[in-house]
């Protein structure tokens, strides 16, 4: 299909458009869509996260001592934070990405405009992440309700969760990129979040694992995003900030540069 655009856009040495702020319609557009279905999106995304929180914070938080200095409730709450912004940022940047894709042909209509397909990677990844991040809060304001933020420290969260939910949506975008149908996105639950959940601090320590899934923890996302929520929100000894900070960034960079070049061979076709 033609990607022709009413005004030529920059092109940067990689030979992909460079980016500019268009994108930021994009984020706008689906902003829109979602404020007419606020109701069954936040149902959608918050309840799951919560019913885990209070299920298991209350219900086996009972039977288990302190954790790492912890109540499992604090523990549990700030690991269920990070848990809450992947699981939104990515379910947005893969089953609606892809629906905006290739169902309802949304991206291949911006293309008409003056826009390309950087612009429209660049607003489903930003506003995935935005999505992400508004889970997040979520899950703050429920646990400073219940007592377990003790300290305004734990404000310094919210630039990380938007920067979580980036580095979760550029990996789901690659996987929308690379998709023919919503089975694929099954696979990638199944086999890629669902793991990383256990080996990455959420539920437990990552120190009771085996050593070696221990450095494969490390490699992950999740467990640096876990490790700085727990230090923010809930007050844990928080070590190596700024290695934390560039993992995770660096999923983001490299996982949306990935997936740019990725869209824009799909929609080129």
């Amino acid at each position: 299909m033609s990607t022709t655009t009413a005004t030529a856009a920059p092109i940067a040495p990689s030979g992909v458009p460079a980016p500019s702020l268009r994108f930021l319609h994009v984020v706008r557009r689906n902003y829109l869509v979602w404020r007419k279905l606020i109701g069954s999106a936040l149902v959608g995304h918050l309840a799951d996260p919560l019913i885990w929180l209070v299920g298991l914070g209350f219900g086996l938080g009972s039977l288990v001592p302190n954790v790492s200095g912890l109540s499992y409730l604090e523990f549990l709450g700030s690991g269920m934070l990070c848990y809450s912004v992947m699981n939104s940022a990515s379910f947005e940047a893969l089953y609606s990405a892809f629906t905006r894709l290739k169902i309802q042909r949304t991206w291949e209509a911006m293309l008409h405009a003056p826009m390309t397909p950087t612009d429209v990677v660049l607003g489903e990844w930003v506003w995935a992440a935005v999505k992400g991040a508004f889970s997040g809060i979520a899950i703050l304001a429920v646990m400073t309700m219940m007592g377990l933020v003790k300290s305004a420290a734990a404000l310094w969260i919210l630039p990380i969760v938007l920067l979580i939910g980036l580095a979760f949506a550029s990996l789901a975008l690659i996987v929308t990129a690379l998709a023919n149908s919503y089975d694929m996105f099954t696979y990638y639950f199944s086999l890629f979040m669902m793991p990383m959940m256990l080996v990455s601090g959420v539920f437990f320590p990552l120190q009771q694992l085996p050593h070696a899934v221990q450095i494969i923890g490390q490699l992950l996302p999740l467990a640096h995003a876990t490790a700085l929520s727990r230090g923010l929100v809930v007050g844990a000894p928080l070590d190596h900030i700024a290695l934390h900070v560039l993992v995770i960034a660096l999923y983001g960079a490299v996982g949306v540069m990935i997936a740019v070049r990725l869209v824009t061979r799909r929609l080129s076709r």
